[in-house]
C-alpha cells in the first residue's frame, strides 16, 4: 500500500464521533434527492466539517450534494458551482488518495465543468483506489453514456448494481443509461426495480415515464410522471417531461397548459430553461426550442448534457443550430456521434 493510500484510509476514519454522526445523517437526507433534503444534507455535512476540518469524507459528500443540486433541486448551476469546487478542493487537499475525494473530482468535472475525459480519468482513479465504490461505477457509467460509449456504460452500471443491489438510485441511473442506449425494455425494468426498492423515490418514476413514452405508452407514462411530481418536491423535470409526453401524444393544448405551469413556477423560483425547451421540442416548435436552449446555455443549465444521446432530441440532431450548441458546450470532441433516426 502506497503512503498516499495509507494516509487516505487514515483520513477516512472518523476522528470525531459527532462529525461522523452528522455525516451519516447527511447521507440519509442526500439519498432522497429533493431540494428540501439536499439542503438538510448540506447543513449536516457543513457542521461535520466544522467539527473536523480534515474530514475528507464529509468534504467529498458536500461537494457531490452541491454539484447534484441543480439536477434534483432546480438550483441555478452558477450559484452552487463555487461551493462545489471549494468542497472538492478541500477533500483532495486533505486526502488525495481517498476514493471518495477522487469521485468528487470526477463528479464536478462531469456535471459542472462538462470536461468528460477529465471526469472519466478521476472516476477510474477512484475505482482503482476502491474497486467496491458503487457510486464511482454508477457515475462512470453515466459519463460514458453521455459520451456515446454505451457498451462500456452498461458494463459500469451493471457492476454498480452487483456492488449495491439494494440501491434505488443505482437502478434509476442504470435506467437512464439503458434509455440512452435505446434499450427501453431494460430502462423500464431498472426503473421498476428502483421503485420496488423505494416506492417514494421520484427519480424511479421519472425513468419509468420516459421509457414508457418511447414505447408509445403515453397514458402509463403520464401516470408515472404525476407520481414523480408528487414525490419530487415540485421539481421541474417531471413537469417538463409531462408537457413533452402530452405533446407527443397529440394533446397539444394540455402541453401548452404545462408551459403555463412552468411560467407561473418561474415567478416563485428558478426553473431550468431546459424544462421549457423540452416541452417546445415535443410540440415541434423548433425556433422556440433553440431560443430556450440558448437561455439554458447562458445559465449553464446542467440538463444540456442530456442533448448528446437522449433520444427525445433525435429529431433536432440534423439542425445546424443543434450541432453548434453541442460544440459551444464542449461536448463534440468527447462524444461519439449519435445516428440521426
Amino acid at each position: 500500500m502506497s503512503p498516499e493510500r495509507a494516509e487516505a484510509l487514515t483520513r477516512r476514519e472518523p476522528r470525531n464521533a459527532a462529525a461522523y454522526d452528522l455525516y451519516l445523517r447527511g447521507l440519509n437526507f442526500a439519498n432522497r434527492r429533493t431540494q428540501a433534503t439536499n439542503q438538510q444534507a448540506i447543513e449536516h455535512y457543513k457542521r461535520a466539517t466544522q467539527l473536523d476540518p480534515d474530514y475528507a469524507l464529509a468534504w467529498s459528500a458536500l461537494a457531490e450534494i452541491y454539484a447534484t443540486s441543480p439536477v434534483n433541486g432546480d438550483v441555478p448551476t452558477l450559484e452552487v458551482t463555487p461551493d462545489a469546487l471549494e468542497a472538492t478542493r478541500r477533500a483532495v487537499s486533505v486526502a488525495p488518495g481517498l476514493a471518495e475525494a477522487q469521485f468528487a473530482v470526477g463528479y464536478a468535472n462531469w456535471i459542472l465543468k462538462w470536461d468528460w475525459p477529465a471526469a472519466e480519468a478521476a472516476l477510474r482513479r477512484a475505482i482503482d483506489l476502491d474497486r467496491r465504490n458503487e457510486r464511482a461505477h454508477t457515475v462512470l457509467g453515466h459519463v460514458l453514456s453521455q459520451m456515446g460509449r454505451h457498451a462500456e456504460a452498461l458494463a459500469a452500471t451493471r457492476r454498480a448494481r452487483e456492488l449495491d443491489p439494494l440501491s434505488a438510485l443505482t437502478y434509476a441511473m442504470s435506467s437512464q443509461v439503458a434509455f440512452q442506449a435505446r434499450d427501453y425494455a431494460a430502462a423500464f425494468d431498472h426503473a421498476s426495480q428502483a421503485i420496488a426498492l423505494d416506492q417514494q423515490f421520484w427519480i424511479g418514476y421519472i425513468m419509468r415515464g420516459q421509457a414508457l413514452e418511447q414505447s408509445g405508452q403515453y397514458g402509463p407514462a403520464l401516470e408515472a410522471l404525476e407520481i414523480a411530481a408528487r414525490f419530487s418536491g415540485n421539481n421541474s423535470k417531471p413537469v417538463g417531461l409531462r408537457g413533452y409526453v402530452l405533446a407527443k401524444a397529440g394533446r397539444r393544448e394540455e402541453a401548452r397548459q404545462v408551459l403555463g405551469e412552468l411560467e407561473v413556477l418561474s415567478r416563485k423560483r428558478f426553473v431550468p430553461p431546459f424544462a421549457i425547451a423540452l416541452v417546445h421540442a415535443g410540440l415541434g416548435e423548433r425556433d422556440l426550442v433553440f431560443e430556450w436552449l440558448e437561455r439554458a446555455f447562458d445559465v449553464h443549465d446542467i440538463h444540456l448534457m442530456y442533448l448528446t444521446v437522449d433520444p427525445k432530441w433525435d429529431a433536432y440532431r440534423a439542425d445546424p443550430r443543434f450541432e453548434a450548441l453541442l460544440e459551444r458546450c464542449g461536448f463534440t470532441g468527447a462524444v461519439k456521434p449519435v445516428p440521426v433516426h
